[in-house]
């Protein structure tokens, strides 16, 4: 009879368990919201969202992932929407599930929030081709494998806090206006980093030295292998004033005279080679373009083609994308697809067919997305006629049986229209590929 009142006590906090759970899950996801809802309100965006407070975050919202039993924001890829301003602190940084966070190309500035890059949970941070100011954070969590930074204004210096990052296998910190010295990355997991074009001095630690010299180039005061070596100032005794040299003899001076002669024709030498050398490479890529250009190609554009069925692959689509503009492929409205230009760029590609205007291909994007590229040529436009015609388009494509226009992109060498992959083939090969083998009936 005496553990009867333990008994009761044990059921009475069975029954308030899940009672108190569930609560706590629902606030969870509503605090994650909000917090999204608090970041796009306050953080202009060229790109509509299509988050509001009466649709669910995990299923609808673009660029969101949750996790599994639908608890929390886990993922966030927003690449390339035309996001511009500071980022204000208390939104993303509230979301404690989040373990990716994708805002790169563009247009960020200022301060980023400690909150951000703190997160516990967070694994990968990509924020490169933005313009954040800020000091370069200490505060880091340590679960973090790819830290990327790049093509931003970040300052101060590395801190020693990274070498906790016992994790990270990407840290890319290229293009910004870090200083100081490189800290001793005693880090098992680091595959690939790169400092290049910052402010750094000092010497590069023993155990970065495996990295190539392009991840270091571009810091005038950094040195240490695999750039030059370091110098060092040794200080030399002080001649004694009783001690005066004997004047050199008529042999040394001829021999002296004879190592000169070697040494200027040696330079004479491999300066004739070095022009040599040069301008046969030059008529290499002479010959090389002409041969393109006869089959039609474009020295721009490297190609891999296989006759019999199989897909010709161009190496890059964008051969005439200027690096600075590769975050200017601009989506129409009520488009789904959440990729970039370098998406796009890296994505294996298959030629469909070539027509009057240029080059269409299939490319499948590593997400698994499959888009039509047509690669325009000899298109001699300016942008604002060419933005014109793109919203004609659009509004053709509107119509039910008109395949519609979802992005394009425009430069003064390259212009790429994207449209929806329709894997039934086109009306083309139905109305002339199949008439040979298949009755006109059966294509109603």
């Amino acid at each position: 009879m005496k553990f009867q009142p333990f008994v009761a006590l044990l059921n009475f906090l069975f029954l308030l368990l899940p009672l108190h759970k569930f609560p706590q899950v629902v606030a969870d996801l509503n605090s994650d919201k909000q917090a999204l809802l608090d970041f796009a309100a306050a953080v202009p965006h060229a790109r509509k969202l299509n988050w509001n407070a009466t649709t669910p975050v995990c299923t609808s919202w673009l660029g969101i992932t949750c996790n599994l039993n639908g608890t929390g924001v886990t993922f966030i890829s927003l690449p390339g929407i035309g996001l511009s301003g500071p980022i204000p602190a208390n939104t993303i940084g509230n979301l404690n599930a989040l373990r990716v966070l994708s805002l790169r190309f563009n247009n960020l500035n200022g301060n980023l929030p400690s909150d951000i890059p703190s997160i516990p949970s967070l694994r990968c941070l990509f924020l490169q081709h933005n313009n954040f100011s800020s000091v370069f954070p200490t505060s880091l969590s340590h679960r973090l494998s790819v830290l990327d930074f790049s093509y931003n204004s970040f300052t101060g210096t590395i801190p020693t806090t990274v070498q906790n990052l016992t994790r990270l296998t990407i840290l890319n910190l290229q293009n910004n206006s870090i200083s100081g010295a490189i800290p001793n990355l005693n880090l098992p997991s680091l595959k690939a980093s790169n400092f290049s074009y910052n402010n750094l001095n000092g010497s590069i630690p023993n155990i970065l030295e495996r990295f190539p010299s392009s991840s270091f180039i571009g810091n005038p005061l950094l040195c240490g292998s695999p750039l030059k070596l370091c110098s060092t100032v040794s200080s030399s005794p002080s001649p004694s004033p009783s001690y005066f040299p004997s004047p050199p003899t008529v042999s040394q001076i001829r021999h002296a005279t004879s190592k000169n002669k070697l040494g200027a024709g040696a330079i004479i030498a491999i300066v004739i080679g070095g022009l040599a050398f040069l301008f046969l490479l030059l008529v290499v890529i002479l010959i090389r373009c002409l041969k393109r250009t006869d089959s039609g190609g474009s020295c721009m554009l490297k190609k891999k083609i296989s006759v019999g069925g199989k897909s010709e692959k161009p190496n890059d689509f964008g051969s005439g994308v200027q690096e600075a503009e590769k975050n200017r492929l601009f989506f129409f409205e009520g488009c789904s697809y959440n990729f970039d230009l370098e998406d796009l760029l890296k994505a294996s590609a298959e030629v469909l067919g070539k027509g009057s205007y240029g080059t269409t291909y299939k490319a499948a994007l590593e997400e698994g997305t499959q888009v039509v590229v047509k690669r325009l040529k000899e298109v001699a436009v300016g942008k604002r006629e060419f933005e014109q015609q793109m919203e004609v388009l659009e509004r053709v494509g509107r119509h039910p049986n008109v395949m519609p226009l979802r992005a394009y992109y425009y430069s003064k060498d390259e212009k790429l229209l994207v449209y929806n992959y329709m894997p039934a083939g086109s009306l083309f090969s139905l109305l002339h590929g199949m008439l040979i083998s298949t009755p006109l009936s059966n294509l109603h």
